[in-house]
């Protein structure tokens, strides 16, 4: 089956979209990458989800136009990945759309809101659609996040030890795969949300990211603000756990500015870069992880990925890149994988990875032009994920 995996994550920044031939050969799932592309959001569009992100307020109207903003958004992205990476031919098109909240209170995920209407891409493709992913896991009793952690246990199978796979995306997410135990995955704490919504307020706008780190390498980690941050409750929190913008945000770095006197922006990025090495470690070491496999944006700042490795002084820390599974399109891939899982009458999630009470089917299907042909239940589950080429 070859599907088309459209992701947005919590930097919103651009909508990722991967293309892959996956086949289920016995327990053995076959990925075929063919391909990746990244399309910006328009900047209007960009600044109307900056403007209703969480702690904002808003309005229904404005909900309304992000619902058919992003879903038209996404429906090209899907158009051109369709056209671009497999030829004008693909069965399945599955988005994850735009979170826009993530509900928690006192640790329980109350609900999840992606916007990012799926019949703006079924009517733009002619593909069926599948969408709205963590509602189901959610309703289940689950955390609904990090919903990778399928892909990352099929993949860190294979390899010895007790590896993990780290996305640093907004938010900074680890999978446990250990020897003769359920795998285990929760959201570490941040990653760019803080970084970048520093660098947009030190540069009044003029710049939406730390481009290569060069300014948290120029500066100096501030202890006092360090442990002022490391004190936040959810670091605390046992796994599962998951956590997102609505927490970590500008006035959440403003209050604890306000708080603790740092005497230079730089300093504050390099706070901020030692702030996730330190929190992915901490979460590393707690479990006992002996091999780092790393996916996301913040693969591409050496700083961070840098000081990831200072943290954690005798695990291997490397790219996904080096498994066969690219990490830019890493996110979209797992999304692609998930919707095929739904169509084959498979879960998508582990209860030890979201908290659940059961494993479920993910997501709400849009049909296509075509009626649609589900295909019957797979005979059995996926336990590994073989990449080929």
């Amino acid at each position: 089956m070859r599907v088309i995996g459209l992701m947005s994550g919590t930097s919103y920044d651009a909508i990722e979209a991967a293309a892959a031939d996956l086949t289920l050969d016995g327990d053995i799932l076959r990925l075929r990458p063919l391909g990746h592309l990244s399309r910006p959001y328009p900047g209007d569009l960009r600044d109307l989800i900056a403007a209703t992100l969480p702690p904002a307020a808003t309005t229904v109207q404005a909900v309304c136009a992000l619902d058919t903003g992003i879903g038209q958004a996404f429906a090209a992205a899907a158009r051109h990945a369709l056209h671009e990476l497999c030829d004008g031919s693909a069965d399945l098109v599955v988005s994850h759309g735009q979170t826009m909240h993530h509900w928690v209170e006192d640790g329980t995920v109350r609900g999840t809101l992606q916007l990012g209407q799926p019949a703006w891409i079924a009517e733009a493709t002619g593909l069926p659609v599948v969408s709205d992913l963590r509602s189901r896991d959610v309703a289940a009793g689950g955390q609904g996040a990090p919903l990778v952690a399928m892909t990352d246990t099929l993949l860190l199978r294979a390899l010895p030890g007790t590896p993990a796979a780290l996305n640093l995306g907004g938010i900074a997410n680890v999978t446990v795969v250990a020897p003769g135990t359920d795998p285990l995955a929760f959201d570490t704490g941040p990653a760019n949300a803080l970084l970048d919504a520093a660098v947009r307020h030190f540069t009044a706008g003029a710049a939406a990211y730390d481009e290569d780190g060069r300014r948290a390498a120029a500066g100096r980690t501030d202890p006092d603000l360090l442990a002022f941050l490391l004190n936040d409750p959810y670091y605390r929190r046992p796994a599962p756990k998951s956590t997102g913008k609505e927490h970590f945000h500008l006035p959440y770095l403003q209050r604890a500015l306000d708080a603790v006197a740092t005497p230079r922006p730089d300093d504050v990025l390099a706070t901020l870069t030692r702030l996730t090495a330190a929190t992915v470690a901490d979460a590393c070491r707690g479990h006992g992880v002996t091999e780092l496999v790393v996916s996301g944006g913040g693969v591409r700042n050496p700083e961070l990925m840098r000081t990831i490795t200072e943290e954690l002084p005798g695990v291997p820390v490397r790219s996904s890149d080096a498994l066969g599974l690219p990490s830019d399109a890493k996110e979209a891939l797992a999304f692609a994988v998930l919707g095929f899982l739904t169509v084959n009458g498979l879960p998508g999630t582990f209860p030890s990875g979201t908290g659940a009470r059961r494993a479920t089917l993910l997501g709400s299907i849009t049909p296509g032009l075509l009626p649609l042909r589900p295909c019957g239940p797979a005979a059995q589950p996926p336990h590994l994920l073989r990449i080929t080429h």
